[in-house]
């Protein structure tokens, strides 16, 4: 079992529960996802850039099923794109899952030291269950899917949806996240964010604390990155 933090000062600052999102934090799903919007672009006769695929980063699918839409010039409505998109990114995801480094070890402590988590996603369901597959059950005790909300990132309502689900206040909940999208939807909803900046730069701003990676963070960690963020302005 994890060590727990033992200053007093440290029990203060101890989030209540953790709040990932899944995407390029939990695992670095967004090659596949570029992967697949690549391919229907030869598909459909049309054109798609990196640059073009890093805007999506961290939108909610129907935004980006819209914007492809228009960059590529297709007949398809948004959410007809997106169904195809999640066809290809299942696909991938069922053959091979790619944790983010720490990501899956930081999950198995805060579960041995029964500290609630949640996964706070844009993606659809049917996406997330194959994922979910490979984790023990009960890993997270509420899991928010960009089909069940009405607002996706970087609306707080995710998070929002997040924290009630657990019972707690979203204001004693770290998150974690990889992108500006993401971390702008959880300081909205009054959570101290982690950032770990994978395949796009993010702003600093407001409760904002920023690490390389997850890799060799522990439960022992999370009072000082609470206090961290929330000095940030």
């Amino acid at each position: 079992m994890t060590q727990a933090a033992s200053p007093e000062a440290g029990r203060e600052t101890m989030p209540t529960a953790v709040l990932w999102d899944m995407d390029g934090t939990l695992v670095d799903t967004e090659p596949y996802w570029i992967a697949t919007e690549f391919a229907m672009a030869e598909k459909y006769g049309s054109t798609w850039s990196h640059e073009q695929a890093l805007g999506l980063v961290g939108n909610e699918l129907l935004v980006s099923g819209a914007a492809i839409k228009e960059q590529m010039g297709l007949q398809q409505s948004p959410a007809e794109i997106v169904e195809e998109l999640l066809d290809g990114v299942v696909a991938r995801v069922q053959e091979s899952v790619p944790w983010r480094p720490g990501a899956r070890e930081l999950l198995t402590a805060l579960g041995e030291d029964e500290v609630p988590c949640a996964l706070v996603t844009m993606s659809y369901q049917r996406f997330v269950d194959p994922i979910l597959a490979h984790l023990p059950a009960g890993t997270f005790a509420a899991v928010v899917t960009g089909d069940r909300v009405t607002h996706g990132k970087p609306h707080p309502e995710p998070y929002l949806v997040a924290a009630e689900q657990l019972g707690v206040a979203p204001e004693d909940c770290l998150a974690v996240e990889d992108s500006g999208t993401g971390a702008r939807s959880a300081v909205a909803a009054g959570c101290t964010v982690l950032v770990v900046e994978h395949h796009v730069p993010v702003p600093d701003g407001e409760r904002r604390v920023k690490r390389d990676s997850l890799d060799g963070i522990g439960v022992a960690d999370l009072p000082a990155l609470v206090a961290e963020g929330r000095c940030a302005c």
